[in-house]
């Protein structure tokens, strides 16, 4: 009975972990996708724009921690790390939008 319970528990901790190297995976792939280019360059720079421009650093800034968090074995979240990455990839899209730019 003993075995049975160990190898139970052996089972279960083996499909957590690796269900969260796959979450690490598809949130690495997607911070890779955090690349905005050809950002429109006005001569002042609005408050509006400096709004966007912080929401693009800010989102690729969390993501990135938010990995390096679930590598370190900390799990913030209750809801799956590449749902959390892919919320902040949308804010960061967005934000790359609006001052012009294309991912």
């Amino acid at each position: 009975m003993k075995f049975l319970a160990l190898l139970g528990c052996t089972f279960f901790l083996t499909g957590c972990l690796f269900g969260t190297s796959n979450e690490i995976k598809k949130s690495e792939q997607l911070l890779k996708q955090f690349h905005c280019e050809n950002i429109e360059q006005q001569g002042s720079s609005s408050p509006i724009n400096s709004y966007h421009e912080q929401t693009l650093n800010i989102a690729k800034q969390k993501s990135e921690d938010y990995v390096q968090s679930y590598k370190n074995g900390d799990q913030l979240f209750k809801m799956p790390l590449d749902e959390v990455v892919g919320q902040q990839y949308q804010l960061y899209k967005d934000a790359c939008q609006s001052l012009g730019g294309i991912l």
